[in-house]
C-alpha cells in the first residue's frame, strides 16, 4: 500500500471533487470481477471514485484496505459510501504535486487611483 503525506492527499481530494464514481461495489462484496475492474480504471486514470452499495462502515473501510493492498494504491478519502483511491501510473512514479505557495503580501487592486485635483 502506498503512503500519501497529508498535502499530497488534500491536493487528491480537491481532484476527485468533480470525479463520478467509476466501479461500484454490489451487495456481492468485493469480486475478482470488480477488482479487475479498479485495476483497469486505475491505469486509465490514476485517480478514481468507488461507490460501496452497503451500509456497514467497518466493511467499506475493509474493502477500502484489500483494494489498496492487492493493487498497491494508496487511500485517499473514505466518505459516506465513496472511496477514493489513487496509484500513479507505471511510467510516472512521481506523487501528486503540492499546491502553490500562499504569497506573504496582499494583492493589490489593479486599479491604480491617484490622488489630486480631478477638475
Amino acid at each position: 500500500m502506498l503512503n500519501l503525506s497529508s498535502d499530497e492527499r488534500r491536493v487528491l481530494r480537491a481532484r476527485a471533487h468533480s470525479l463520478q464514481p467509476v466501479v461500484s461495489i454490489s451487495q456481492n462484496g468485493l469480486s475478482e470481477s470488480v477488482v479487475r475492474e479498479v485495476e483497469v480504471n486505475l491505469g486509465s486514470h490514476e485517480l478514481i471514485k468507488i461507490r460501496v452499495y452497503n451500509d456497514d462502515r467497518q466493511v467499506r473501510e475493509q474493502f477500502l484496505a484489500t483494494l489498496c493492498e492487492r493493487l498497491e494504491a494508496a487511500p485517499v478519502q473514505h466518505i459516506g459510501k465513496l472511496l477514493v483511491i489513487w496509484r500513479p501510473r507505471a511510467d510516472d512514479p512521481a506523487p501528486p504535486a503540492r499546491p502553490r505557495a500562499k504569497r506573504s503580501e496582499p494583492r493589490r487592486s489593479k486599479r491604480s487611483f491617484q490622488s489630486g485635483s480631478g477638475a
